[in-house]
């Protein structure tokens, strides 16, 4: 009988590494999807953060990606660039700004949501429909309460 803890362990780090080894990012250009740069992590977190209902600042995303201010204020400044976020004044600190997407920048996140999930589905395609739902949960769950440990 193995113990599920460790297994977890195992797994989590088989993640971990295929994530350094950016094989999103291979299956992508593999399959005719170009790379995804460096923004369209930001504009993960500008999204996530939108979800959660906070606002999405340099500060805020600096802190999310684990890099420096000024890292995270050139990603800002290409993504507005490229159409991908605007900036907006905040109501509550007419100081800072809040980041949005914009439709271009929703349109990039859409088509990297859609290859993401097909790759998964790929994944789990041998699964039957329950075992999906009870991972998926139990996923959710476990990713919650490790961020929870976290803060």
């Amino acid at each position: 009988m193995t113990d599920p803890v460790a297994d977890v362990e195992r797994a989590m780090i088989a993640i971990r590494r295929s994530q350094q080894r950016r094989a999103l990012t291979r299956m992508a250009r593999e399959r005719g999807q170009g790379a995804p740069d460096p923004v369209i992590e930001l504009l993960d977190v500008v999204e996530e953060l939108a979800d959660r209902g906070e606002p999405a600042t340099v500060t805020s995303l600096a802190s999310a990606l684990g890099v420096d201010q000024p890292r995270a204020s050139r990603l800002v400044a290409r993504a507005v660039d490229q159409g991908d976020l605007h900036r907006c004044a905040d109501q509550a600190d007419g100081r800072r700004a809040v980041l949005a997407l914009t439709d271009s920048g929703r349109s990039r996140l859409d088509t990297l949501h859609t290859f993401r999930r097909t790759v998964f589905a790929e994944a789990m395609s041998p699964w039957p429909s329950e075992d999906r739902a009870a991972f998926a949960r139990l996923l959710t769950s476990f990713v919650s309460n490790y961020d929870a440990l976290g803060r």
